[in-house]
Protein backbone atom coordinates (compact mmCIF):
# COMPACT_ATOMS: atom_id res chain seq x y z
CA UNK A 1 0.00 0.00 0.00
CA UNK A 2 2.77 2.40 1.06
CA UNK A 3 4.69 2.02 -2.24
CA UNK A 4 1.58 2.22 -4.29
CA UNK A 5 0.18 5.31 -2.77
CA UNK A 6 3.92 6.83 -3.02
CA UNK A 7 4.07 5.97 -6.85
CA UNK A 8 0.52 7.56 -6.85
CA UNK A 9 1.16 11.33 -5.11
CA UNK A 10 4.85 10.95 -7.45
CA UNK A 11 2.59 10.72 -10.56
CA UNK A 12 0.62 13.32 -9.61
CA UNK A 13 3.30 15.92 -9.25
CA UNK A 14 4.33 15.16 -12.31
CA UNK A 15 1.47 15.85 -14.57
CA UNK A 16 0.89 18.98 -12.37
CA UNK A 17 4.64 20.25 -13.37
CA UNK A 18 3.84 19.12 -17.09
CA UNK A 19 0.44 20.89 -16.75
CA UNK A 20 1.84 24.01 -15.42
CA UNK A 21 1.89 27.00 -18.46
CA UNK A 22 3.53 29.53 -15.95
CA UNK A 23 7.05 28.67 -14.39
CA UNK A 24 6.84 26.96 -10.67
CA UNK A 25 9.23 28.74 -8.40
CA UNK A 26 12.98 27.58 -7.82
CA UNK A 27 12.31 28.06 -3.81
CA UNK A 28 9.39 26.49 -3.38
CA UNK A 29 10.22 23.35 -1.97
CA UNK A 30 7.52 21.86 -0.59
CA UNK A 31 6.54 20.91 -4.36
CA UNK A 32 9.88 20.11 -5.44
CA UNK A 33 10.38 17.90 -2.88
CA UNK A 34 7.84 15.55 -3.81
CA UNK A 35 9.91 14.26 -6.85
CA UNK A 36 12.68 13.18 -4.30
CA UNK A 37 11.54 13.12 -0.56
CA UNK A 38 8.27 11.09 -1.46
CA UNK A 39 9.35 9.25 -4.34
CA UNK A 40 8.41 5.31 -5.08
CA UNK A 41 11.02 3.16 -3.41
CA UNK A 42 11.32 0.81 -6.82
CA UNK A 43 13.16 2.02 -10.06
CA UNK A 44 10.72 0.15 -11.82
CA UNK A 45 7.70 2.52 -10.12
CA UNK A 46 9.97 5.69 -10.76
CA UNK A 47 10.02 4.70 -14.87
CA UNK A 48 6.66 4.02 -15.04
CA UNK A 49 5.27 7.61 -13.21
CA UNK A 50 7.20 9.18 -15.50
CA UNK A 51 6.37 8.19 -18.98
CA UNK A 52 8.84 9.59 -21.94
CA UNK A 53 6.14 10.44 -23.92
CA UNK A 54 5.52 13.29 -20.80
CA UNK A 55 9.05 14.20 -20.34
CA UNK A 56 8.70 14.76 -24.27
CA UNK A 57 5.60 17.16 -23.82
CA UNK A 58 7.65 18.74 -20.74
CA UNK A 59 10.80 19.54 -22.73
CA UNK A 60 8.67 20.95 -25.45
CA UNK A 61 6.18 23.13 -23.43
CA UNK A 62 7.12 23.44 -20.15
CA UNK A 63 11.32 23.99 -21.06
CA UNK A 64 11.77 26.21 -17.81
CA UNK A 65 10.13 23.78 -15.06
CA UNK A 66 12.11 20.97 -17.00
CA UNK A 67 15.49 22.94 -15.98
CA UNK A 68 14.56 23.84 -12.79
CA UNK A 69 13.83 20.07 -11.71
CA UNK A 70 16.77 19.08 -13.14
CA UNK A 71 18.86 21.96 -11.12
CA UNK A 72 17.21 20.87 -8.27
CA UNK A 73 17.74 17.38 -8.35
CA UNK A 74 21.47 18.43 -8.91
CA UNK A 75 21.53 20.67 -6.04
CA UNK A 76 19.81 18.50 -3.48
CA UNK A 77 22.85 15.54 -4.87
CA UNK A 78 25.17 18.43 -4.11
CA UNK A 79 23.87 19.16 -0.49
CA UNK A 80 23.51 15.62 0.66
CA UNK A 81 27.46 14.84 -0.81
CA UNK A 82 28.52 17.63 1.44
CA UNK A 83 26.66 16.25 4.66
CA UNK A 84 29.44 14.63 6.79
CA UNK A 85 26.99 12.62 8.13
CA UNK A 86 23.50 11.50 5.83
CA UNK A 87 21.07 9.87 7.31
CA UNK A 88 18.88 7.44 5.90
CA UNK A 89 16.05 9.59 5.15
CA UNK A 90 19.01 11.56 3.18
CA UNK A 91 20.35 8.09 1.32
CA UNK A 92 17.00 7.13 0.41
CA UNK A 93 16.59 10.77 -0.98
CA UNK A 94 19.89 10.77 -3.05
CA UNK A 95 18.62 7.26 -4.49
CA UNK A 96 15.55 9.10 -5.96
CA UNK A 97 17.42 12.31 -7.31
CA UNK A 98 19.88 9.43 -8.99
CA UNK A 99 17.03 7.80 -10.63
CA UNK A 100 14.90 10.64 -11.75
CA UNK A 101 17.55 11.87 -13.37
CA UNK A 102 18.78 8.69 -15.02
CA UNK A 103 15.46 8.85 -16.82
CA UNK A 104 15.14 12.49 -17.52
CA UNK A 105 18.51 12.82 -19.66
CA UNK A 106 18.62 10.95 -22.22
CA UNK A 107 15.22 12.65 -23.01
CA UNK A 108 17.50 16.19 -22.68
CA UNK A 109 19.95 14.55 -24.97
CA UNK A 110 17.38 13.74 -27.87
CA UNK A 111 17.27 17.12 -28.47
CA UNK A 112 20.41 18.97 -29.73
CA UNK A 113 19.00 22.90 -28.25
CA UNK A 114 19.30 20.72 -24.51
CA UNK A 115 22.63 19.44 -24.49
CA UNK A 116 24.63 22.74 -23.21
CA UNK A 117 22.60 23.13 -20.52
CA UNK A 118 24.67 20.60 -17.96
CA UNK A 119 27.02 22.72 -18.82
CA UNK A 120 26.37 26.02 -19.20
CA UNK A 121 26.59 28.77 -15.93
CA UNK A 122 24.10 28.50 -13.43
CA UNK A 123 22.60 31.86 -12.45
CA UNK A 124 23.48 33.09 -8.76
CA UNK A 125 21.35 31.87 -6.23
CA UNK A 126 19.53 33.87 -3.02
CA UNK A 127 22.47 32.26 -0.74
CA UNK A 128 25.98 32.10 0.86
CA UNK A 129 27.04 30.04 -1.62
CA UNK A 130 25.93 31.67 -4.77
CA UNK A 131 29.40 33.64 -5.93
CA UNK A 132 30.45 29.90 -5.42
CA UNK A 133 28.37 27.89 -7.01
CA UNK A 134 26.82 30.06 -10.23
CA UNK A 135 30.38 29.63 -11.55
CA UNK A 136 30.13 25.96 -11.53
CA UNK A 137 28.72 24.19 -14.74
CA UNK A 138 25.69 22.06 -13.43
CA UNK A 139 27.46 18.76 -15.16
CA UNK A 140 30.43 19.59 -12.79
CA UNK A 141 28.65 19.57 -9.76
CA UNK A 142 26.60 16.44 -10.78
CA UNK A 143 30.06 14.21 -11.29
CA UNK A 144 31.95 15.56 -8.78
CA UNK A 145 28.68 14.98 -6.14
CA UNK A 146 28.10 11.28 -7.63
CA UNK A 147 31.83 10.57 -7.14
CA UNK A 148 31.88 11.87 -3.55
CA UNK A 149 28.62 9.53 -2.96
CA UNK A 150 30.58 6.58 -4.79
CA UNK A 151 32.76 6.83 -1.48
CA UNK A 152 30.17 8.03 1.59
CA UNK A 153 30.31 5.88 4.46
CA UNK A 154 27.83 3.90 5.74
CA UNK A 155 25.83 4.40 1.97
CA UNK A 156 28.50 2.73 -0.15
CA UNK A 157 31.35 2.23 1.48
CA UNK A 158 32.01 1.06 5.05
CA UNK A 159 32.79 3.15 7.51
CA UNK A 160 36.33 3.34 9.07
CA UNK A 161 34.93 5.25 12.60
CA UNK A 162 32.93 4.18 15.11
CA UNK A 163 28.75 4.55 13.52
CA UNK A 164 27.06 8.11 14.86
CA UNK A 165 26.88 11.87 14.10
CA UNK A 166 29.74 12.19 16.68
CA UNK A 167 32.28 10.71 14.75
CA UNK A 168 31.00 10.63 11.44
CA UNK A 169 34.09 11.51 9.04
CA UNK A 170 34.25 14.85 6.64
CA UNK A 171 33.27 13.96 2.98
CA UNK A 172 35.61 17.36 1.93
CA UNK A 173 38.65 16.07 3.41
CA UNK A 174 37.85 12.19 3.25
CA UNK A 175 40.62 10.04 1.85
CA UNK A 176 38.84 8.03 -0.62
CA UNK A 177 41.82 5.77 -1.34
CA UNK A 178 41.37 4.09 2.10
CA UNK A 179 37.84 3.28 0.89
CA UNK A 180 38.66 0.97 -2.31
CA UNK A 181 35.51 -1.11 -2.70
CA UNK A 182 37.77 -4.41 -3.38
CA UNK A 183 40.84 -5.98 -2.82
CA UNK A 184 43.57 -6.23 -6.13
CA UNK A 185 45.47 -3.86 -8.02
CA UNK A 186 46.95 -1.25 -5.69
CA UNK A 187 44.78 -1.77 -2.48
CA UNK A 188 45.46 -5.21 0.14
CA UNK A 189 42.28 -4.79 2.42
CA UNK A 190 39.42 -6.54 1.65
CA UNK A 191 36.17 -5.25 2.61
CA UNK A 192 33.10 -7.58 3.90
CA UNK A 193 30.46 -7.55 1.23
CA UNK A 194 27.16 -5.83 1.74
CA UNK A 195 24.09 -6.03 -0.31
CA UNK A 196 22.69 -2.49 -0.25
CA UNK A 197 26.49 -0.78 -0.53
CA UNK A 198 26.59 -2.57 -4.12
CA UNK A 199 23.07 -1.63 -5.06
CA UNK A 200 23.46 2.18 -4.07
CA UNK A 201 27.06 1.96 -5.97
CA UNK A 202 25.18 0.55 -8.91
CA UNK A 203 22.52 3.09 -9.34
CA UNK A 204 25.20 5.78 -9.27
CA UNK A 205 27.11 4.05 -11.43
CA UNK A 206 24.22 3.43 -13.66
CA UNK A 207 23.45 7.53 -13.92
CA UNK A 208 27.30 8.07 -15.04
CA UNK A 209 26.71 5.85 -17.73
CA UNK A 210 23.17 7.66 -18.42
CA UNK A 211 25.50 11.08 -18.65
CA UNK A 212 28.25 9.39 -20.37
CA UNK A 213 25.97 8.52 -23.22
CA UNK A 214 26.23 11.51 -24.77
CA UNK A 215 27.68 10.52 -27.76
CA UNK A 216 25.14 8.10 -29.13
CA UNK A 217 22.72 10.80 -29.63
CA UNK A 218 25.49 12.94 -32.18
CA UNK A 219 25.87 12.22 -35.44
CA UNK A 220 28.45 10.00 -36.89
CA UNK A 221 30.60 13.80 -38.20
CA UNK A 222 29.89 15.53 -34.66
CA UNK A 223 30.89 12.32 -32.60
CA UNK A 224 34.29 12.28 -34.25
CA UNK A 225 34.71 16.05 -33.97
CA UNK A 226 33.42 16.74 -30.64
CA UNK A 227 34.70 15.56 -27.49
CA UNK A 228 32.45 14.01 -24.70
CA UNK A 229 33.00 16.46 -22.03
CA UNK A 230 31.43 13.90 -19.50
CA UNK A 231 33.91 11.37 -19.60
CA UNK A 232 36.92 13.93 -19.84
CA UNK A 233 35.80 15.62 -16.40
CA UNK A 234 35.13 12.19 -15.08
CA UNK A 235 38.65 10.78 -15.74
CA UNK A 236 40.36 14.04 -15.30
CA UNK A 237 42.43 15.46 -12.62
CA UNK A 238 39.70 17.63 -11.45
CA UNK A 239 38.19 14.61 -10.42
CA UNK A 240 39.72 14.52 -6.82
CA UNK A 241 37.90 10.53 -6.83
CA UNK A 242 39.77 9.41 -10.26
CA UNK A 243 42.05 7.06 -8.65
CA UNK A 244 39.84 5.03 -6.38
CA UNK A 245 37.48 4.96 -8.76
CA UNK A 246 39.33 3.31 -11.27
CA UNK A 247 40.98 0.95 -8.61
CA UNK A 248 37.87 0.03 -7.38
CA UNK A 249 36.27 -0.58 -10.62
CA UNK A 250 38.75 -2.47 -12.07
CA UNK A 251 39.03 -4.51 -8.61
CA UNK A 252 35.34 -5.51 -8.22
CA UNK A 253 35.84 -6.41 -11.96
CA UNK A 254 38.40 -8.79 -11.62
CA UNK A 255 37.29 -10.04 -8.16
CA UNK A 256 34.40 -11.25 -9.39
CA UNK A 257 33.91 -15.30 -8.87
CA UNK A 258 30.15 -15.99 -10.01
CA UNK A 259 31.00 -19.68 -9.01
CA UNK A 260 32.41 -18.65 -5.38
CA UNK A 261 29.65 -20.99 -3.72
CA UNK A 262 29.84 -24.54 -4.24
CA UNK A 263 26.20 -25.34 -3.18
CA UNK A 264 25.05 -26.43 -6.38
CA UNK A 265 21.68 -23.82 -7.76
CA UNK A 266 22.20 -21.91 -4.96
CA UNK A 267 22.12 -18.79 -7.45
CA UNK A 268 18.50 -19.79 -7.88
CA UNK A 269 17.83 -19.61 -4.18
CA UNK A 270 19.86 -16.20 -3.52
CA UNK A 271 20.21 -12.71 -5.02
CA UNK A 272 23.21 -11.54 -6.11
CA UNK A 273 23.82 -7.90 -5.77
CA UNK A 274 27.06 -7.88 -7.04
CA UNK A 275 26.43 -9.26 -10.77
CA UNK A 276 24.43 -6.00 -11.90
CA UNK A 277 27.91 -3.56 -9.75
CA UNK A 278 30.03 -5.41 -12.46
CA UNK A 279 28.08 -5.48 -15.16
CA UNK A 280 28.04 -1.32 -14.62
CA UNK A 281 31.56 -1.14 -13.78
CA UNK A 282 32.41 -2.91 -17.06
CA UNK A 283 31.01 -0.69 -19.20
CA UNK A 284 32.58 2.51 -17.69
CA UNK A 285 35.89 0.82 -17.79
CA UNK A 286 35.26 0.47 -21.81
CA UNK A 287 34.08 4.02 -21.72
CA UNK A 288 36.62 5.42 -20.48
CA UNK A 289 39.58 3.25 -21.71
CA UNK A 290 38.35 3.74 -25.28
CA UNK A 291 40.07 6.82 -26.42
CA UNK A 292 42.53 8.72 -25.84
CA UNK A 293 40.60 12.74 -24.33
CA UNK A 294 42.17 16.20 -25.08
CA UNK A 295 42.26 18.60 -22.34
CA UNK A 296 39.00 20.50 -21.89
CA UNK A 297 37.96 23.59 -20.26
CA UNK A 298 35.49 22.36 -18.17
CA UNK A 299 33.58 25.28 -18.90
CA UNK A 300 32.05 24.17 -21.96
CA UNK A 301 33.59 26.39 -24.17
CA UNK A 302 35.30 23.29 -25.58
CA UNK A 303 39.09 21.50 -26.21
CA UNK A 304 41.98 23.74 -25.45
CA UNK A 305 44.70 21.24 -26.50
CA UNK A 306 44.20 18.41 -28.85
CA UNK A 307 47.44 16.71 -29.00
CA UNK A 308 48.38 14.06 -26.62
CA UNK A 309 51.56 13.97 -24.80
CA UNK A 310 52.04 10.03 -23.72
CA UNK A 311 49.79 7.09 -23.65
CA UNK A 312 47.74 8.17 -20.97
CA UNK A 313 46.47 10.92 -23.51
CA UNK A 314 45.45 14.19 -22.54
CA UNK A 315 43.52 14.05 -18.86
CA UNK A 316 42.24 10.71 -19.43
CA UNK A 317 43.95 9.29 -16.20
CA UNK A 318 42.13 6.20 -16.65
CA UNK A 319 44.50 5.63 -19.70
CA UNK A 320 47.72 6.88 -17.42
CA UNK A 321 46.98 4.60 -14.59
CA UNK A 322 46.62 1.40 -17.11
CA UNK A 323 49.44 2.40 -18.68
CA UNK A 324 51.42 2.61 -15.69
CA UNK A 325 50.25 -0.86 -13.71
CA UNK A 326 53.60 -3.15 -13.98
CA UNK A 327 54.02 -5.85 -11.14
CA UNK A 328 53.83 -9.61 -12.08
CA UNK A 329 51.32 -9.95 -9.01
CA UNK A 330 48.88 -7.31 -10.17
CA UNK A 331 49.02 -8.55 -13.95
CA UNK A 332 47.95 -12.16 -12.49
CA UNK A 333 45.29 -10.93 -10.62
CA UNK A 334 43.51 -8.74 -13.59
CA UNK A 335 44.33 -12.22 -16.16
CA UNK A 336 42.87 -14.43 -13.62
CA UNK A 337 39.72 -12.16 -13.05
CA UNK A 338 38.81 -12.08 -17.00
CA UNK A 339 39.90 -15.84 -17.96
CA UNK A 340 37.88 -16.56 -14.90
CA UNK A 341 34.58 -14.72 -16.25
CA UNK A 342 35.27 -15.59 -20.08
CA UNK A 343 35.53 -19.39 -19.15
CA UNK A 344 32.43 -19.08 -16.89
CA UNK A 345 30.07 -19.80 -20.11
CA UNK A 346 31.86 -23.04 -20.62
CA UNK A 347 31.63 -24.61 -17.17
CA UNK A 348 30.99 -27.94 -17.47
CA UNK A 349 28.76 -29.90 -14.52
CA UNK A 350 26.83 -33.18 -14.38
CA UNK A 351 24.05 -30.91 -12.69
CA UNK A 352 22.59 -28.80 -15.77
CA UNK A 353 22.07 -25.26 -14.83
CA UNK A 354 23.79 -25.72 -11.20
CA UNK A 355 25.95 -23.07 -11.22
CA UNK A 356 25.90 -19.38 -12.03
CA UNK A 357 26.01 -18.24 -15.73
CA UNK A 358 27.20 -14.11 -16.99
CA UNK A 359 26.86 -12.72 -19.72
CA UNK A 360 29.32 -10.25 -19.54
CA UNK A 361 31.78 -11.51 -22.81
CA UNK A 362 31.61 -9.04 -24.75
CA UNK A 363 32.45 -6.00 -22.00
CA UNK A 364 35.23 -8.33 -21.07
CA UNK A 365 36.82 -8.67 -24.85
CA UNK A 366 36.80 -5.26 -25.15
CA UNK A 367 38.23 -4.74 -21.59
CA UNK A 368 41.29 -7.07 -22.59
CA UNK A 369 41.31 -5.66 -25.53
CA UNK A 370 42.22 -1.95 -24.48
CA UNK A 371 44.37 -3.27 -21.62
CA UNK A 372 46.53 -5.36 -23.57
CA UNK A 373 46.64 -1.87 -26.32
CA UNK A 374 47.29 0.55 -23.84
CA UNK A 375 50.07 -1.36 -21.95
CA UNK A 376 52.18 -3.44 -23.35
CA UNK A 377 53.85 -5.23 -20.75
CA UNK A 378 50.59 -6.15 -19.47
CA UNK A 379 50.03 -8.01 -23.32
CA UNK A 380 53.72 -9.90 -22.75
CA UNK A 381 52.81 -10.90 -19.50
CA UNK A 382 49.46 -12.90 -21.00
CA UNK A 383 51.70 -14.05 -24.07
CA UNK A 384 54.21 -15.52 -21.53
CA UNK A 385 51.86 -16.97 -19.21
CA UNK A 386 50.04 -20.59 -19.65
CA UNK A 387 46.81 -18.91 -19.33
CA UNK A 388 47.06 -17.02 -22.58
CA UNK A 389 45.14 -20.44 -23.58
CA UNK A 390 42.55 -19.51 -21.32
CA UNK A 391 41.53 -16.23 -23.40
CA UNK A 392 41.79 -18.34 -26.77
CA UNK A 393 39.10 -20.82 -26.24
CA UNK A 394 36.43 -18.41 -24.54
CA UNK A 395 36.99 -16.18 -27.31
CA UNK A 396 36.72 -18.71 -30.21
CA UNK A 397 33.45 -20.58 -28.03
CA UNK A 398 32.12 -16.97 -28.56
CA UNK A 399 33.02 -16.93 -32.23
CA UNK A 400 31.15 -20.04 -32.50
CA UNK A 401 28.06 -19.24 -30.87
CA UNK A 402 27.31 -15.48 -32.72
CA UNK A 403 29.01 -17.30 -35.91
CA UNK A 404 24.95 -17.29 -37.50
CA UNK A 405 23.52 -14.23 -35.34
CA UNK A 406 24.14 -10.58 -37.62
CA UNK A 407 23.81 -8.76 -34.31
CA UNK A 408 26.82 -10.23 -32.83
CA UNK A 409 29.09 -8.63 -35.76
CA UNK A 410 30.67 -6.37 -33.16
CA UNK A 411 31.76 -9.80 -30.82
CA UNK A 412 33.13 -10.95 -33.97
CA UNK A 413 35.08 -8.04 -34.95
CA UNK A 414 36.62 -7.78 -30.92
CA UNK A 415 37.51 -11.71 -30.83
CA UNK A 416 39.41 -11.75 -34.24
CA UNK A 417 41.46 -8.51 -33.35
CA UNK A 418 42.11 -10.07 -30.50
CA UNK A 419 43.54 -13.43 -31.70
CA UNK A 420 45.49 -11.19 -34.34
CA UNK A 421 46.81 -9.39 -32.10
CA UNK A 422 47.91 -12.59 -29.82
CA UNK A 423 49.51 -14.38 -33.18
CA UNK A 424 52.15 -11.76 -33.45
CA UNK A 425 53.93 -13.08 -31.00
CA UNK A 426 55.96 -16.14 -31.01
CA UNK A 427 55.32 -17.59 -27.75
CA UNK A 428 51.36 -17.72 -28.63
CA UNK A 429 52.38 -20.10 -31.38
CA UNK A 430 54.11 -22.64 -28.73
CA UNK A 431 51.46 -22.04 -26.53
CA UNK A 432 49.42 -23.44 -29.59
CA UNK A 433 50.89 -27.22 -29.12
CA UNK A 434 49.40 -27.64 -26.24
CA UNK A 435 46.22 -30.47 -26.86
CA UNK A 436 42.90 -29.96 -26.20
CA UNK A 437 40.68 -31.52 -24.78
CA UNK A 438 37.41 -29.98 -23.40
CA UNK A 439 35.64 -30.47 -26.80
CA UNK A 440 31.77 -31.01 -25.31
CA UNK A 441 31.67 -27.09 -24.84
CA UNK A 442 32.03 -26.39 -28.41
CA UNK A 443 29.46 -26.54 -31.70
CA UNK A 444 32.46 -27.63 -34.02
CA UNK A 445 33.38 -31.16 -35.42
CA UNK A 446 35.65 -33.75 -33.03
CA UNK A 447 38.70 -34.32 -33.32
CA UNK A 448 41.79 -35.34 -31.34
CA UNK A 449 44.63 -32.09 -31.09
CA UNK A 450 45.87 -29.12 -29.94
CA UNK A 451 45.10 -25.28 -29.58
CA UNK A 452 46.32 -25.31 -33.14
CA UNK A 453 43.84 -27.66 -34.62
CA UNK A 454 41.22 -25.81 -32.65
CA UNK A 455 42.09 -22.57 -33.94
CA UNK A 456 42.14 -23.93 -37.78
CA UNK A 457 38.70 -25.73 -37.11
CA UNK A 458 37.27 -22.60 -35.96
CA UNK A 459 38.47 -20.22 -38.44
CA UNK A 460 37.48 -22.78 -41.56
CA UNK A 461 34.19 -22.81 -39.94
CA UNK A 462 33.74 -18.85 -39.96
CA UNK A 463 35.33 -19.03 -43.77
CA UNK A 464 32.37 -21.53 -44.88
CA UNK A 465 30.25 -19.66 -43.21
CA UNK A 466 31.05 -16.42 -45.10
CA UNK A 467 31.01 -17.88 -48.18
CA UNK A 468 27.63 -19.91 -47.76
CA UNK A 469 26.42 -15.93 -46.92
CA UNK A 470 27.93 -14.47 -49.45
CA UNK A 471 26.95 -16.86 -52.23
CA UNK A 472 23.34 -17.25 -50.89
Amino acid sequence: MGSGQSSLSYRTAFVELTNKTQPIDANNNEFWDQFWCDGPTKISDMFASVPGSEIRTLREESPGNLATLCYKAVDCLAQIAEDSFPTIQDQQTAINCVRLLSRIIPYLFEDPEWRPFFWSVLPAQNDSNSDVTSSVPLAQTLISSLCDLLFCPDFTVHSLTKPGPDNAEDMHTIDSCEYIWEAGVGFAQSTPPNAQHDENRTEIIRLLLVCFSETMYLTQSEARSEVNKWISFFSGPENRHVLPLFTSLLNVVCAYNPSSSSLPYNHLMFTDSREPLVEVALQVLCVTLEAEIPSLDTTGKGPLNSSTSDVGGGTNLFLNYMSRIHRDEDFSFILEGITRLLNNPLTQTYLPGSTKKVEMHQELLILFWRICDVNKKFMFYVLKSSRVLDVLVPILYHLVEARNDQSQLGLMHIGIFIILLLSGERNFGVRLNKPYTNRTAFDITLFTGNHADLLIIVSFELLALFYRMQSS
